[in-house]
């Protein structure tokens, strides 16, 4: 590959990961159930003794998903015995929501506050501006470990001991052994503040998919689908994760953020029509480059035939397509009722981009500032020595391509890189120069 950073050489951890489960496999000794949708459904019965998914909407983008990774996404071992235990922790935790709603009626009963939503595409700044807002005690946020286990098992008692946090830690451990790249490119860690993605995952919805898989046929598919009930199902999603908390005081709004928000903005303020929307913007060419860089290193744990230059190609559209999405819906939202700020801005004095977004929040930022500015400090001390660093001619493209793509977006949002200042010695010495002679 060319470029100042090309590719990383695969973790050999995957590959020796990859071998092991194959012949795993091969021996009997890992059973490999078959990435069928009926057998998926039968088997999370058996497991949980529960029959009832709730709104069963989410077995159609299931059925595509799945039928897309048959077709499309050239799995190895390793990535087939990921994404059936994936499919099967869905279909577990649909069964237990709904035990849960069943059992206890008071999870439902109490409205949510409007929520504060930060919206943009991967690698935006948007994980920057949501923990900023997370550190604010009066948001509520997902963690981590609420993310990639929303639902607890059935016995739990709220404010009792909570086996999903460990969990969590286990994943993430596993995640990074097999490939360290990832705790650089998106730092977090068990009860750290997260984007709610596992919510809308529990519906078999959204990008996350296509970040983790070659998969074009969903992709399109669900371009074209209302995303209504999967933010329906995202909303009841947070009532129970505030109910398992076990806290009886009033609720508070909660601060989201995730970057498929800008596919479906309609649906989200559909199910949320008085959430206040924080849009961020950054130079297209660094989002495409590093939107790429995060998808290259979690396909190619789950392919061996991860491809960067369909990558490149594939992620520019699915960019394109985000900004021109959200750029539509926007016109339609009241302007009282969004704010944009930039990252650059963010980059050169965060608090006070923080104190124009509170002045639209109609709160007072003095009682936040001590948590945000300990969440910067520690922030910068995990990014001293290490940096995500990515290059787009490693995926087919370069920025002459990338910027003419999003052109009018950068031009609307100012998002042009700003010219080097002229250095001030040499024209010094070149005056000097003139006198002399």
């Amino acid at each position: 590959m060319t470029g100042e950073f090309p590719l990383p050489a695969r973790p050999r951890v995957v590959g020796v990961a990859n071998f092991a489960v194959g012949g795993l496999n091969k021996l009997s000794l890992v059973p490999e159930l078959p990435l069928d949708l009926d057998d998926l459904c039968d088997a999370a019965r058996r497991q949980t003794g529960l029959d009832d998914f709730g709104d069963p909407w989410f077995l159609r983008p299931l059925e595509v998903l799945i039928e897309a990774i048959r077709e499309e996404a050239s799995l190895n071992a390793l990535g087939r015995f990921a994404a059936t235990g994936q499919f099967m922790k869905v279909l577990r935790e649909r069964l237990w929501t709904q035990h849960w709603f069943d059992t206890h009626e008071e999870i439902l009963a109490e409205p949510l506050a409007p929520p504060v939503i930060v919206v943009g595409p991967m690698r935006s700044g948007t994980t920057r501006l949501h923990r900023l807002l997370a550190a604010d005690e009066r948001f509520e946020h997902m963690r981590f470990f609420e993310t990639v286990c929303p639902v607890p098992e059935p016995g739990f008692r709220p404010g009792g001991r909570d086996r999903r946090p460990r969990q969590a830690g286990r994943l993430l451990s596993t995640v990074h052994k097999l490939n360290p790249r990832t705790a650089v490119i998106h730092p977090t860690g068990p009860f750290e503040p997260e984007e709610e993605l596992g919510l809308l995952v529990q519906s078999a919805w959204g990008m996350k998919h296509e970040a983790q898989w070659r998969i074009p046929t969903y992709g399109r598919w669900a371009e074209e689908e209302d995303a209504t009930p999967a933010y329906s199902h995202l909303s009841r999603l947070l009532r129970l994760v505030h109910w398992a908390r076990g806290r009886n005081a009033p609720r508070k709004p909660w601060v989201l953020k995730t970057p498929q928000h800008m596919l479906d903005l309609p649906a989200l303020l559909r199910v949320f029509p008085e959430a206040k929307l924080i849009f961020i913007h950054r130079d297209p060419a660094k989002v495409v480059g590093s939107s790429c860089s995060l998808v290259w290193n979690q396909m190619t744990i789950h392919s061996d035939e991860a491809d960067p230059h369909w990558i490149g190609e594939h992620w520019l559209d699915k960019t394109s397509l985000q900004i021109d999405r959200m750029q539509a819906a926007r016109r339609r939202i009241h302007p009282n009722q969004r704010i944009d700020v930039l990252y650059r801005d963010m980059d050169a004095d965060w608090e006070d981009v923080m104190r124009r977004v509170y002045r639209f929040l109609d709160m007072d930022i003095g009682p936040a500032l001590p948590a945000m500015q300990r969440y910067v400090r520690n922030a910068k001390s995990q990014h001293r020595w290490q940096r995500h660093r990515y290059d787009l001619t490693s995926f087919g493209l370069d920025q002459k391509t990338v910027r003419g793509r999003f052109e009018r977006y950068a031009s609307a949002f100012d998002l042009h890189p700003k010219p080097a200042r002229p250095e001030i010695v040499p024209v010094m010495q070149q005056g000097a120069r003139q006198a002399l002679a």
